[in-house]
């Protein structure tokens, strides 16, 4: 009765892998794929979510360095480690922000407003101020489509998910926008990200190399499963979540017991 019960239980409590919604064909578009001396048109119009003032790349920037990080701001998958792990790769830099370089936001998802991104902020970075906090961009289909087509950004919706299926990926813009380096947000270390920042200050560039095709998508849709990141925090919760139901199961037989005495 007690395992019935409990199988019950983590039915509800955790995620089921859904059915592949996006086809192969639509999957091979996300990836990071710069054109040639590919540059961020720095003159696109923002709202920056602190204050909600209209900002430009221009103006964010601030003729440093910057590390762009696009992201889904209601993602639940692969955009929270991706930003905390930025912050912590930056802060072992040893490099001031918003002197030595420039940490940057921008939403793909048009719906996604500014409270929306502050949100993300807040749940990823707390609320207290930080010296790696970055500046989050909210901005029109028109001007997300324009940035991300400018730096062979490839994403793809699924509204089916209500997700974005997008890389996992950093990218290094000179102080100039040109496209230095493309990182994995989830692979940083300081020495070697600092090392970057001071290139990518000096206006040199990287070996962009091969597409990078990590995904944040939550499961390998092509397949229907989860992907082995996603997969590694599923089963770290379900443990969680099974040892939870265990020893409430135990405290509700023993407390039956103590009555029945």
């Amino acid at each position: 009765m007690r395992a019935t019960a409990l199988a019950g239980a983590l039915q509800v409590l955790l995620p089921n892998p859904a059915a592949a919604r996006l086809t192969q064909m639509e999957l091979a578009r996300v990836a990071v794929a710069p054109p040639p001396d590919a540059r961020a048109p720095l003159d696109l119009a923002f709202t920056e979510a602190e204050g909600e003032r209209a900002v430009t790349l221009a103006a964010v920037a601030g003729g440093r360095p910057v590390l762009l990080l696009p992201v889904d701001y209601t993602c639940g998958n692969v955009c929270d480690p991706m930003l905390s792990l930025s912050a912590a790769a930056l802060e072992a830099t040893g490099l001031v922000a918003g002197r030595d370089y420039g940490f940057v936001l921008v939403g793909l998802d048009p719906r996604d407003d500014a409270a929306a991104a502050r949100r993300m902020l807040a749940a990823d970075l707390g609320a207290a101020p930080s010296p790696v906090r970055p500046r989050a961009l909210v901005g029109t289909a028109a001007a997300v489509e324009t940035l991300t087509r400018a730096l062979g950004y490839g994403y793809v919706p699924d509204p089916g998910t209500d997700s974005i299926a997008h890389p996992a990926a950093a990218i290094l813009l000179t102080p100039e926008g040109r496209v230095a380096r493309i990182l994995s947000p989830l692979a940083l270390n300081g020495r070697d990200l600092r090392l970057a920042l001071v290139e990518a200050g000096e206006g040199r560039t990287g070996s962009l190399g091969d597409r990078l095709a990590l995904l944040c998508y939550g499961f390998d849709a092509a397949r229907g499963i989860y992907t082995p990141l996603v997969r590694r925090i599923l089963a770290v919760a379900g443990v969680a979540t099974v040892l939870g139901i265990g020893l409430l199961v135990l405290l509700l037989a023993r407390a039956g017991r103590v009555r029945r005495a």
